[in-house]
């Protein structure tokens, strides 16, 4: 009869833990690797900038709590291939934004339902530096 030996549980619990990370990571990140976005997302402002964006295809959302019915967008990105959309919805779900971010300038939402807005940012093959600011109504 052969004898066994059960692992420790050191070993165990470190095998288990380097699953665990690895499964945690994915490709949802909107950048190429090793680039990470800088987000802000406070209670009267969501911040996004990632610069060196190359040929990625993906989408990301966050969620953003705006108490009032509005926004203001400000967009000054510099896109140098492909496209990268911003879409916003309302907490009812209703589209109140969407625009390329090839497009810079200060734009409003029309008025929405205050509460969780959600942010995607959609990109096809986009290669540059993305940067926008969502701006709670006043």
């Amino acid at each position: 009869m052969k004898n066994h030996k059960i692992p420790s549980f050191p070993c165990v619990f470190i095998a288990l833990c380097t699953i665990l990370v690895a499964a945690g990571c994915s490709d949802s990140d909107p950048v190429s690797p090793g680039i990470q976005p800088e987000i802000i997302n406070g209670t009267q402002s969501f911040e996004f900038q990632v610069s060196a964006v190359q040929n990625y295809t993906g989408s990301v959302s966050y969620t953003w709590n705006n108490s009032s019915t509005f926004a203001s967008v400000d967009q000054s990105s510099a896109v140098t291939s492909g496209s990268a959309t911003l879409t916003i919805k309302d907490a009812a779900g209703e589209i109140v934004y969407s625009r390329s971010l090839a497009e810079d300038g200060s734009l409003p939402t029309p008025a929405g339902t205050a509460g969780d807005w959600v942010l995607t940012i959609s990109l096809e093959s986009v290669s540059g530096d993305l940067n926008f600011r969502v701006d709670e109504g006043t």
